[in-house]
């Protein structure tokens, strides 16, 4: 009989998404005021006589409206991340596009990041020739934060890999 084989340690799983700034209900209000705002705009010139200029008030608001929406579009992205003594797996997802997966050798895989304090800094694992770069979305301090635990995390696996 033939032993079980023990399930790897994780040593760094998380998901990565971009931080939300404005809940629906805050959206709702803020699309309410601009609403409002240009349907007063536009009656105050149409009683002017000016009466071309409510309909461009009326674009401006739906402007701003696709504009949110786009943006509450983006904010599904998402990027997953989990490290073993084996292997770095990223899966990377958008709204609209296939979500990507690789998987790259803990032993060989190297963590670098350019200018931390500031933007633009880019986080990247690289294997070979191909370089990943994740958390584009993230503030340069969450940026910091997550290069020195995803440090921490592949030093502790090489450790376990070659110990």
């Amino acid at each position: 009989m033939g032993m079980a084989e023990q399930p790897a340690i994780v040593y760094f799983d998380a998901t990565l998404t971009p931080n939300t700034a404005l809940s629906p209900r805050a959206f709702l209000i803020i699309m309410g005021l601009v609403g409002a705002m240009s349907f007063l705009g536009g009656i105050m010139f149409l009683s002017m006589g000016a009466f071309p200029v409510i309909g461009w008030f009326g674009l401006d608001a739906l402007a701003i409206w696709y504009a949110f929406r786009k943006n509450f579009k983006d904010l599904r992205e998402e990027t997953t991340v989990r490290i073993t003594a084996d292997s770095i797996r990223l899966r990377h997802s958008r709204p609209g596009h296939e979500a990507s997966e690789v998987e790259l050798p803990t032993t060989f895989t190297r963590l670098s990041m350019a200018h931390p304090e500031r933007r633009p800094s880019e986080l990247r694992l690289a294997h070979g020739q191909t370089a990943y770069v994740i958390g584009r979305f993230l503030s340069p301090r969450e940026r910091k934060s997550l290069y020195d635990a995803m440090e921490n995390a592949i030093r502790r696996a090489r450790a376990e890999r070659f110990s």
